[in-house]
């Protein structure tokens, strides 16, 4: 095992090894909460958001693709993405990006369904960070948070894609292919797909919000608090290598927020109801997706060239 796998894996251990020892530390507390019957209708209600805001982030998929001159004719990319989130649950929290570029490559070329792929969990970061002001400055974090909307200018964007890409290729171990291709960039500064990405956290958070009024403790922080502490600890395990699914490391970072605001024992109650629904969310989707290619078929255009945009192409 290399030194950087070695590292994620230590990380990835190191927070959940956290939130299971917070979890042993308040198990009498937890075990003596209890769920309203309006509680457990407020987790419901959190089940379907969620499951919607996981077809909200294929759209988004699907938005940035538009905005990239990319197509996939013959390619479903909500079906493709949702069938294929449920694998960021594996070790190492790649294995969904790694699908999608497998699938993309035969219509895109390598280096267009690198950029497509890589892009996405960039756009979500940036734009849940850009929601961390609402809480106040926060000791500047605040501001700081603000800074990856100017990183995605393409001066600064196209070489850090570039890196990202060579990182990629070389694990895949596609590097040759990559080679021989011609660089590729972004058309110029994704706003559109930023927009769509801010809206997808933002629905992500009302999920987030049922499991608090669940456990009714909407009073312990303003709603702005939340949504900035939410925001925070979902970027977290988004970006942290490793985790799968973030898995422990948006539990840790949420009690590491909140921790002197809320009771140790509901804020866990939360954090943990909010990652049985998202799991629960993405299993579903990605059964149905399942489903739906076994009844319907794969599509018969699935080699087929990708449709550019730019080239005043429609597609199907």
């Amino acid at each position: 095992m290399s030194r950087g796998s070695l590292l994620k894996f230590a990380v990835a251990l190191a927070c959940i090894g956290f939130v299971a020892a917070a979890v042993i530390d308040q198990g009498q507390q937890l075990l003596a909460l209890r769920i309203s019957r309006q509680g457990w209708l407020w987790l419901a209600v959190g089940l379907g958001i969620t499951t919607t805001s996981m077809v909200c982030n294929a759209g988004v998929w699907a938005v940035l693709l538009r905005w990239l001159g990319r197509w996939p004719k013959g390619l479903e990319p909500f079906t493709l993405y949702l069938t294929t989130n449920v694998l960021k649950y594996l070790p190492g929290n790649v294995w969904h990006l790694a699908a999608r570029v497998k699938a993309l490559k035969p219509v895109f070329g390598l280096a267009p369904a690198l950029v497509s792929v890589l892009l996405e969990p960039i756009l979500m970061a940036t734009a849940a960070l850009a929601l961390v002001p609402l809480g106040g400055l926060q000791g500047g974090l605040g501001l700081i948070a603000l800074l990856p909307l100017l990183a995605l200018m393409p001066r600064w964007l196209n070489p850090l894609l570039a890196r990202l890409e060579r990182s990629r290729a070389e694990a895949m171990h596609l590097e040759g292919e990559l080679a021989a291709e011609p660089a590729w960039s972004v058309p110029g500064y994704p706003l559109l797909p930023l927009l769509a990405a801010l809206a997808f956290v933002l629905i992500r958070f009302l999920g987030f919000a049922c499991c608090v009024v669940a456990f009714s403790e909407q009073a312990a922080a303003g709603w702005p608090v939340w949504i900035a502490g939410f925001a925070l600890a979902w970027t977290a395990g988004l970006v942290v290598p490793g985790a799968p699914g973030g898995l422990g490391v948006f539990e840790a970072a949420l009690l590491l927020r909140f921790g002197s605001l809320i009771p140790e024992a509901p804020l866990l109650a939360i954090a943990l109801c909010y990652r049985l629904l998202a799991t629960l969310a993405d299993g579903l989707l990605a059964a149905t997706g399942h489903l739906d290619r076994r009844l319907v078929g794969p599509p018969a255009a699935a080699a087929a060239p990708a449709v550019s945009l730019s080239e005043g192409s429609s597609s199907s």
